[in-house]
């Protein structure tokens, strides 16, 4: 028996290259809080729903670990979100998650991510995003993936087209208290895809089975 048994979301890797998307695993989490703490995007803007870096250094390695927690305790077959730890050439850089509601029956869900500040401007989001589009629709039979981003941050829009992601339309969303903003909608499908380095994938059988697909 280990951990990957008892939760099959930990056994997934995937591989493209120097990058790897690895599960995030307590052994993670420290590594995480560091960059995270060491800044992800301008302290003026806000590029999240919930504004989860405002929180004061003293508060934010409670709230980072409690939320890690809190996903794997509310995961059920009909509503996950899979959160990976980004690693490149050997350092953890960030994250990358996909989550859906319904997954057996809609086939799609939405991508999410951070990079942190150092690890910027270097084409390492654009390799993730591919990665992780790439597991879904040849491993997790997807019709769809969607994304979204404020339209000030034309850093993730960007990532966005350079995959295929197609404009969805847009919409208001809140993120600091008071404070509402466009949100641009992406779809992608796997004729626009615009395809990264092969990817290399363990643990898809257990996890298949842990989602209801097989």
């Amino acid at each position: 028996m280990n951990l990957a048994t008892a939760f099959p979301p930990f056994g997934l890797q995937i591989e493209a290259g120097p990058l790897v998307l690895r599960p995030i695993t307590d052994d993670v989490l420290p590594d995480l809080i560091e960059l995270a703490l060491g800044g992800i995007h301008d302290p003026q803007m806000m590029p999240f729903y919930v504004p989860w870096t405002d929180a004061p250094a003293d508060r934010l390695p409670l709230n980072f670990t409690l939320y890690h927690w809190g996903q794997r305790s509310s995961w059920t077959p009909e509503h996950w979100d899979l959160e990976f730890a980004v690693e490149y050439e050997g350092r953890i850089v960030g994250c990358q998650s996909f989550a859906t509601h319904n997954y057996a029956v809609t086939r799609t869900g939405e991508t999410g991510s951070w990079l942190g500040r150092p690890h910027h401007g270097g084409g390492i989001g654009t390799k993730m995003r591919q990665a992780i589009c790439a597991f879904c629709f040849d491993h997790l039979d997807a019709d769809e993936v969607t994304s979204a981003a404020f339209a000030d941050n034309p850093a993730s829009n960007a990532v966005s087209r350079k995959v295929g992601y197609q404009p969805n339309g847009i919409q208001r969303k809140s993120r600091r208290e008071g404070e509402w903003a466009g949100s641009q909608q992406w779809l992608l499908t796997r004729d626009t895809f615009n395809r990264g380095p092969e990817i290399t994938v363990s643990g898809v059988p257990e996890f298949r089975r842990f989602i209801g697909l097989d």
